[in-house]
């Protein structure tokens, strides 16, 4: 039953961050930025985030449920820690409309993911490649907050 509670709180975890990220008023903020001809409508957004944050949760729960903290400490630490970037960057961008500090955090988000990853493949190879989409969507993000930054 512990081992249950476990990683049913791992696989909650990213979904924890990512409320307290969530803004009432991202869209409209959003909707005044300009943005490059190649940014994604604002509703496909949610549902990405959706089975990301799933994927992350799950991936996070096996590498705690094969290793344990003891012997997973390292890469399940880097995985809180991005999680604590993945968080801030939303009110940062959104409620504080600082665009230039969200990019230099999604920046270091970026890094800290793909140390994750690496962290994750010496425990469960599958847990690395289920961040694989995760990193490949902040890259984009990065890509996209770097244009709106330049643009506006």
């Amino acid at each position: 039953m512990r081992k249950w509670i476990a990683t049913a709180a791992w696989v909650a975890l990213p979904f924890a961050a990512a409320a307290l990220g969530v803004q009432s008023s991202a869209a409209e903020f959003y909707a005044t930025l300009v943005k490059p001809a190649w940014a994604p409508p604002p509703w496909l957004f949610g549902p990405v985030w959706l089975v990301l944050y799933l994927l992350m949760g799950i991936a996070a729960a096996r590498v705690w449920n094969r290793h344990g903290w003891r012997e997973a400490r390292d890469a399940l630490s880097l995985f809180l820690v991005q999680l604590v970037f993945n968080a801030i960057w939303s009110p940062v961008f959104f409620r504080l409309h600082q665009i230039e500090m969200a990019l230099a955090i999604i920046l270091a988000l970026d890094a800290l993911v793909l140390a994750t990853i690496v962290g994750f493949a010496r425990k469960d190879r599958l847990a690395a490649w289920m961040l694989a989409p995760y990193l490949a969507w902040i890259a984009f993000a990065s890509a996209l907050n770097f244009a709106i930054v330049q643009l506006n």
